[in-house]
């Protein structure tokens, strides 16, 4: 597989995350009009779940940096004949594309493309791994704080199907923050220490919160939305609570007024479309190193 391929957060070293994390950081501004050295930089989007944010951030990434951009649609292909996600990715690796970008809800679909030579970012896969959503949210998290050693961080919601919390949870760790988690008993997941949600919105720097991924299977256990709000969401009575310069994030899609209240979304502490900001950012950088250019020189100074 290639080296550049972006499949999991732990495809990265601590170096390798901050790196990617300065060179979004730059495409913001004194590289905002950079893009790839090449004649021909030909990439394909493989989506086979539907997406909003980051399908559309990862094409506007790519336009950006002069990609020339296919999207597949999986209904229109062969797919529907049988063929397999392999000899799909290796046709378009055959027929002269540089790049690929896939989301699929098969749990690590990657192990079955060992042997594709061209870069693979992976979109999404399953419950498992979101590096380019994880990537964004330590943007963020780092523009706001200056710093993610020391952060107290709470993921509220459907930890058990959410390949957010997964990642989330891996990079965090790695670089210094604390991670807890709440939410229903019935989707606590194994290894992911609990927190009651009302003690920790008061103990959070951040709190993010996720939707209810009804499409893996899960339910509200006969709860209206209010109900499930009053009980496990960010309410305007948690939001009250909340540290002076604490944050709300979300990866979105939102369901407003079930996980958090629908005033919430833009509120002051509310940075959910920066995140979404931010994922354009961070998708450039990561098409770049996918095509194997360095870093840039960071600069003295960083404009955000």
């Amino acid at each position: 597989m290639n080296k550049n391929s972006l499949l999991s957060m732990r495809d990265l070293s601590v170096e390798d995350i901050y790196s990617i994390l300065d060179d979004a950081r730059l495409f913001n501004c004194s590289f905002k009009d950079w893009q790839l050295p090449m004649q021909k930089a030909l990439v394909a989007n493989l989506f086979f779940e539907a997406s909003t944010r980051t399908h559309f951030s990862f094409e506007s990434a790519q336009y950006q940096l002069g990609c020339q951009v296919a999207d597949f649609a999986a209904g229109a292909s062969s797919v529907t004949k049988g063929e397999t996600l392999y000899d799909t990715v290796k046709t378009f690796e055959s027929i002269g594309y540089d790049m690929v970008v896939i989301r699929h809800s098969q749990d690590e679909y990657f192990k079955e493309l060992e042997n594709i030579n061209i870069p693979i970012l992976n979109a999404g896969d399953g419950a498992g791994n979101h590096p380019t959503q994880c990537l964004l949210d330590l943007l963020t998290m780092q523009n706001e704080f200056g710093t993610l050693e020391g952060l107290n961080v709470v993921i509220c919601g459907d930890i058990l199907h959410s390949r957010v919390a997964a990642s989330d949870k891996e990079a965090l760790e790695k670089l210094g923050s604390t991670v807890r988690f709440a939410g229903p008993k019935e989707w606590e997941r194994p290894g992911y220490p609990t927190i009651d949600f009302d003690e920790a919105v008061e103990w959070a720097d951040v709190v993010m919160m996720l939707r209810i991924q009804k499409e893996r299977g899960s339910g509200m256990a006969g709860m209206t939305d209010s109900e499930y709000l009053e009980k496990y969401g960010l309410t305007k009575e948690r939001y009250a609570r909340m540290k002076d310069k604490a944050i709300v994030m979300h990866p979105a899609p939102v369901n407003r007024g079930v996980e958090i209240d629908t005033d919430l979304v833009e509120a002051e502490k509310s940075r959910i479309f920066e995140q979404m900001h931010n994922g354009m950012l961070v998708r450039k950088a990561v098409i770049k190193r996918g095509f194997g250019f360095a870093p840039f020189k960071k600069e003295k100074e960083v404009c955000v």
